[in-house]
């Protein structure tokens, strides 16, 4: 995209056009190439405080001001291109009494069985067990979801999964399994994801052209001053149409350059710099490196989000996933317990006590954090231009939250926000409750201890403050199946994703009910509901 080299043949083509006579009766148009799809995880530990969490309306359109009274409310200016699908659960739900899958951990295998819809081995019925290997060590039997899109759609047959924070996700944290039983580390360190990415650059320094086309400018935008001055020209009124007719051509057929060429100056925009990422990784470890400020208003959390962006513009991986670490102390907002602590209200990781004074409180400071965490990643995305629309609308960006309720660690009615069309494939400004369509579902009972004139006596074994089991209980697995259509996946004759398969995918992992769980595997490999949520579809 250098000018001079770009000038010297769309240049004297511009010269010669008004003498080609063809080109004002064409009537053939290219159709510019359509950007590709994306999505962009963001997965954090513990639930939140639901009853804050969800706007009030749980089907139908969402306004601004549907966001205002609640955590979401810094997603506001994006409501119209926000989907929040309601009424889901997610597989292998821990309970006291093995009603609803394994006995392994309550975090685990929620953690291990969330992303590939796979109990974990090995097994254990003992719901209290200390074991290492069942408690501590289990894995799932089957890859996760960003493994299965990555083999069909990413140019190394990989994802790109960033341990914010730089903490590894070992244990009950690991989310990403690139094959049964096989955690895939990520990457940890900012500076190997920018590593990585240089890679892709297409111009080492890029020229002021350049730079304006990243920003989503048409090639027209980029000559105008030259095809202007031989406007001025003095010539026939046949010429000048045809001039204008080329003109028009240059629109129709190149439109916009797009922001995924993916150059150094997207990423200093961006703020995705050697010099930051060697900045983020002096911090000692002992810092609060998700708050603590690397540049200007960003922080250790946003660089590893700008550089989602800067990958996603690279188009380097159709799947990014952002994994927020847990068992964390936010020093930086003004805590003084860690987050698994405080999810169960209480000083300590146990499950009954008496509350921790202000641990409500705090817990709706982190889940604010959280929102303002994915608002500056959806704020960052939205400002890129891609073809007729934003890299936003090319891609569709999740927070996915362990739990619901971080005490009860129940998995239904859990809190989704979507965020992105992924290329008009999704419906956008609204929720959609996708067990049956209620506008009035529940927000949970977080609230129902720790507060005040609430009870002070916390007990997670109860499962109180979450959400009646009978109720939003749609499997996940079928938004699984939305996300991979959307991306272009394509499944073989048996609906479950295959390479050079060729058909749509409606079928993911081995169960769509927790119940199927109990006993890690023993049941036989059973989907309830095969298919895709049509209600999440931009057009049904």
């Amino acid at each position: 995209m250098n000018r001079r080299i770009f000038l010297r043949g769309l240049g004297g083509a511009c010269v010669a056009a008004p003498f080609l006579g063809s080109l004002a009766d064409r009537t053939a148009k290219a159709e510019p190439a359509a950007p590709p799809r994306r999505l962009i995880v963001m997965y954090t530990h513990y639930g939140c405080i639901t009853t804050r969490f969800f706007p009030q309306r749980s089907h139908g359109p969402l306004t601004a001001a549907d966001l205002e009274p609640t955590t979401l409310k810094h997603l506001a200016p994006h409501v119209d291109k926000l989907l929040m699908p309601r009424g889901i659960r997610a597989m292998n739900e821990w309970t006291a009494t093995l009603a609803r899958g394994q006995g392994n951990d309550p975090r685990l295998q929620s953690s291990a069985s969330y992303f590939t819809c796979h109990p974990v081995t090995p097994n254990t019925d003992d719901p209290f067990s200390f074991a290492t290997e069942t408690k501590f060590n289990a894995k799932p039997t089957g890859p996760s979801l960003d493994h299965v899109i990555a083999r069909q759609l990413s140019p190394d047959g990989e994802p790109l999964v960033m341990c914010v924070g730089g903490f590894r996700q070992v244990g009950a944290a690991a989310i990403s399994f690139s094959a049964p039983v096989t955690p895939y580390p990520g990457l940890t360190a900012p500076a190997q994801v920018l590593a990585r990415l240089t890679g892709l650059f297409t111009d080492s320094p890029p020229s002021p052209d350049t730079y304006r086309a990243i920003r989503g400018k048409s090639i027209i935008d980029l000559v105008r001053d030259d095809l202007d001055t031989l406007a001025r020209f003095d010539m026939s009124q046949a010429d000048r149409h045809k001039l204008e007719a080329w003109k028009a051509m240059l629109h129709e057929t190149v439109t916009a350059v797009a922001s995924g060429q993916c150059t150094t100056s997207l990423a200093a925009a961006l703020g995705a710099t050697q010099e930051n990422v060697d900045l983020a990784s002096t911090l000692p470890s002992t810092d609060d490196v998700l708050t603590r400020r690397i540049s200007g208003s960003m922080d250790g959390a946003d660089l590893y989000s700008n550089l989602a962006v800067l990958a996603a513009a690279c188009d380097a991986t159709p799947v990014i996933v952002l994994k927020y670490p847990p068992n964390y102390l936010f020093r930086g907002l003004g805590l003084t317990q860690e987050s698994a602590s405080l999810a169960r209200r209480l000083d300590s990781a146990g499950m009954q006590g008496t509350c921790l004074p202000g641990a409500v409180d705090m817990l709706l400071t982190i889940d604010d954090y959280h929102a303002r965490k994915l608002a500056y990643l959806v704020e960052q995305l939205d400002s890129i231009d891609e073809g007729d629309g934003t890299l936003l609308d090319n891609c569709a960006a999740v927070w996915f939250q362990e739990a619901s309720d971080g005490l009860a660690h129940n998995l239904n009615n859990l809190p989704i926000v979507q965020v992105g069309s992924a290329g008009g494939y999704f419906k956008t400004g609204w929720a959609v409750n996708v067990e049956d369509g209620s506008p009035e579902l529940t927000a949970g009972n977080s609230e129902i201890v720790c507060v005040d004139g609430a009870p002070n006596e916390v007990d997670a074994i109860s499962q109180a403050t979450g959400t009646d089991p009978s109720l939003a209980n749609a499997p996940i697995n079928k938004y699984y199946c939305n996300l991979m259509n959307a991306l272009g996946v394509k499944a073989g004759a048996d609906g479950f994703p295959a390479p050079g398969g060729s058909a749509p995918v409606t079928h993911f992992g081995m169960y769509d009910r927790t119940e199927d769980f109990i006993g890690g595997g023993t049941n036989p490999p059973t989907l309830h509901d095969p298919g895709e949520f049509a209600a999440l579809r931009a057009t049904t």
